[in-house]
């Protein structure tokens, strides 16, 4: 009797073939945008970040904190920021960290799904 390779088995039986991961883009909202729009976000150190955006702000949520945060403009991002702390980043990655020591509190901070 011959051999078949895992392949030609999988070929002749009909294996489900792997399905490829799926990404859905969540795009932050323009920081002009009046109505809220809340996202998470699953940082290093599974961290959860939760940002609502409306009207040129941000609330951001840490565990049991939040702040308040205004939009400055950035040429190479997004910035927000309050006396203490930013939420800083470009594209799909995002850090928040303390404002002038720049000691993250959460970073590599990627959305994951919306919450508004």
């Amino acid at each position: 009797m011959k051999r078949l390779s895992i392949a030609a088995f999988c070929l002749l039986a009909g294996c489900a073939q792997p399905q490829q991961a799926v990404t859905t883009v969540i795009p932050r909202p323009a920081p002009d945008n009046p109505t809220p729009t809340g996202i998470a976000y699953l940082c290093d150190g599974r961290k959860e970040v939760t940002v609502v955006y409306a009207k040129n702000r941000a609330s951001v949520t840490l565990g049991d904190k939040t702040w308040r945060m205004e939009y400055t403009p950035s040429s190479n991002g997004f910035r927000y920021a309050d006396t203490a702390n930013e939420w800083v980043g470009r594209d799909d990655l995002a850090t928040l960290r303390e404002y002038g020591t720049n000691r993250p509190l959460a970073f590599n901070c990627r959305p994951t799904r919306r919450t508004t």
